[in-house]
């Protein structure tokens, strides 16, 4: 199979779809790898890498898009729309829910779109998810911690304070990989931090890892817009995979949070879970809204990306490996978790989530492969 790798175009995209051990081992599965010239080379990897795994080097990427296979990071860019072909597989990250247009274009398009945050595992994880998210959550109470700071139009508090000064309070909503990472870092900078999951059972595994210095609680609305007044930071780490996430915070419930107390909704790439929230970038991170200072970046991982494409590369080869030497089909129809991660074919939903949320009709992956 032609498989083509493309430079990331979204604002401070800096990761890549492969590093050279993978495009050398799709090579020497028998495959072809074509890769857009650059595209490795903000996370660590030139050209001439590539060469040596045996890659070819295209000065386009329309010469990339021409593929059979593309291996991505982020989603199409508008920009790319015309390059998407029929019966194209695009293996990335997508997150349609919050974007019709990116669906429906892809739809019209008659894409294969194969999504790494909907594939899962035999222990009903997002392995293809989880490096992201883990980076996503360590890295929230450090920008949330920026964002604090005056100059930026934070209130000035201080994350870990001082002696004889107390610190910043934190809160988490939502307990898993996002939430689990936000805990560990806002805790070693030495924040007061607030942990609210769904699951009693989560809440008592979090305690069994972080003690007493993390507080769980079972989140309610009541017990969330009570908490929200005394918070400096607030985290949004709530997911639901492939549909959009709940909003939890309204613009009415930012009265009530101190001026210039920060919200880092890490959900913004599903469409966030205030009602404030719309996406930014690496370019322009944050702005005011009712007073609270919001940060809401859609590739946050792009800000470590040799970290973030090491991590996430180890993920995805074995899911590129098995669709581009067993063929789409073939390898939907034998892994049930390949399966959940396909949500677009032939101009149908084929996730039933996404499909419920934004109220399309759903064509279970078998039937519309067959």
């Amino acid at each position: 199979m032609l498989i083509g790798i493309p430079k990331e175009i979204k604002n401070h995209e800096y990761r890549v779809g492969a590093i050279p051990d993978g495009v050398q081992a799709l090579v020497a599965a028998g495959h072809q790898v074509v890769i857009e010239a650059g595209a490795g080379a903000r996370s660590g990897f030139s050209d001439d890498d590539y060469r040596t795994a045996g890659a070819a080097i295209a000065a386009t990427a329309a010469e990339v898009y021409a593929a059979a296979l593309i291996i991505k990071v982020k989603e199409i860019q508008r920009s790319e729309f015309p390059l998407i072909r029929p019966g194209q597989i695009i293996y990335g990250y997508h997150h349609f829910a919050p974007d019709r247009e990116l669906l429906d274009s892809m739809l019209a398009a008659g894409a294969a779109c194969v999504a790494y945050e909907t594939i899962t595992d035999a222990a009903g994880r997002l392995p293809l998810l989880t490096p992201m998210s883990q980076i996503a959550g360590r890295l929230a109470p450090q920008v949330g911690a920026w964002a604090l700071q005056m100059a930026n139009g934070g209130s000035g508090v201080l994350l870990g304070g001082v002696p004889g000064v107390l610190p910043a309070r934190v809160l988490i909503i939502g307990g898993g990989t996002v939430g689990e990472n936000a805990a560990r870092v806002a805790l070693g900078m030495g924040a007061d931090v607030t942990l609210l999951d769904r699951g009693a059972d989560r809440l008592a595994e979090l305690e069994a890892v972080f003690g007493a210095r993390l507080k769980g609680a079972i989140a309610t609305p009541q017990l969330l817009r009570a908490l929200l007044p005394a918070q400096d930071l607030v985290i949004g780490a709530v997911l639901l995979p492939g549909t959009r996430a709940p909003r939890l915070i309204m613009r009415s419930d930012l009265a009530c949070m101190r001026p210039g107390s920060v919200i880092v909704d890490v959900a913004i790439d599903q469409g966030g879970i205030c009602e404030t929230s719309r996406p930014t970038s690496h370019t322009e991170p944050l702005y005011v809204e009712e007073g609270v200072v919001h940060y809401c970046v859609t590739n946050m991982p792009s800000a470590v990306a040799r970290t973030a494409t090491l991590a996430l590369t180890q993920a995805t080869l074995p899911h590129a490996l098995q669709i581009a030497t067993q063929g789409l089909k073939n390898a939907v129809a034998r892994d049930v978790h390949l399966a959940a991660g396909l949500q677009t074919y032939a101009g149908n939903v084929t996730h039933a989530g996404l499909a419920r949320d934004l109220g399309l009709p759903f064509i279970a992956p078998a039937q519309a492969l067959s």
